[in-house]
């Protein structure tokens, strides 16, 4: 007799995939990366593959989902915050994925230390932490100086996606993401997920909150000499972040449940690198 399937949701909402038998398990996280970089792709997956990474993965929503789709891809999941990663690990270990790690880690020595030049296919950045306090400007991630990282790790042709609640953060990030990048914005819900691929963006559109998204292909006109003197020309995220989304972050915080006839699943959420929690 088949044994039921063991779905997971969130929110209301599944998370990919399904439990698997513990025979079947696999071990995602990344433990120990190399006292000096750069990461060798190829004895860390046992293939050469293109490579999908998750700045500021939380608990791996995304990538899991990614990675059981797209099993020809290998992905790496980063986050700042090790007790969001045990989500992450936990749930991609049961589904059995060995085309998947997870590393705690900060974003910026991550990409400037970690990665080679043209290694990645796509990079990934859902809800960067914005910083509402003035005095916390400098802690955004997203800036010209890094994003002239995330040029240089793309492959020809990569993408970057981007995502965010926060509208001045989406001003700013439109602005400077389309000198580097041939921009343009995603109009309604990835259509992979529609309700959300991440934990805050499930709550976000439940809640009825606008959520700006948005996919660059990396400009093949541009040298990387050219890029950072550009990058040298383009101001520091520097913008008022306006009010906090209280209620978003308190229930995304508390695992409460999303609006609606969903069920109630308590559970922690999880954060970027630096990034507001997903």
């Amino acid at each position: 007799m088949k044994k039921p399937t063991r779905i997971e949701r969130e929110f209301g909402v599944p998370v990919p995939g399904e439990i698997l038998e513990p025979e079947q398990w696999t071990r995602t996280a990344l433990k120990k990366l190399p006292v000096h970089g750069p990461l060798d792709l190829v004895s860390l997956f046992g293939r050469k593959a293109p490579l999908i990474v998750d700045l500021g993965c939380g608990n791996g929503r995304f990538l899991i989902g990614s990675a059981l789709e797209r099993p020809e891809f290998d992905h790496i999941g980063i986050d700042i915050l090790p007790m969001v990663l045990r989500y992450a690990t936990r749930r991609g270990n049961q589904r059995g994925l060995g085309n998947l790690r997870f590393a705690a880690i900060d974003a910026q020595r991550f990409v400037g230390e970690f990665l080679t030049t043209q290694s990645v296919r796509e990079v990934h950045c859902y809800h960067p932490q914005p910083f509402h306090d003035a005095r916390d400007m400098e802690k955004r991630l997203l800036t010209p100086t890094f994003l002239v990282q995330v040029f240089r790790i793309l492959e020809t042709g990569g993408q970057f996606f981007v995502q965010t609640d926060n509208t001045p953060y989406w001003e700013y990030l439109t602005r400077i993401a389309s000198v580097f990048f041939a921009f343009r914005e995603q109009s309604g819900p990835w259509p992979d997920a529609l309700a959300g691929r991440t934990r805050r963006e499930i709550i976000g559109i439940a809640r009825g909150y606008a959520i700006h998204r948005g996919v660059g292909v990396k400009r093949a006109d541009l040298s990387e000499g050219r890029v950072a003197e550009l990058a040298g020309t383009l101001p520091a995220p520097k913008f008022d972040a306006g009010p906090r989304l209280k209620d978003l972050d308190r229930l995304e915080s508390e695992g409460g449940a999303a609006p609606g006839p969903r069920p109630r699943r308590r559970g922690r959420s999880s954060r970027p690198c630096p990034r507001r929690r997903k």
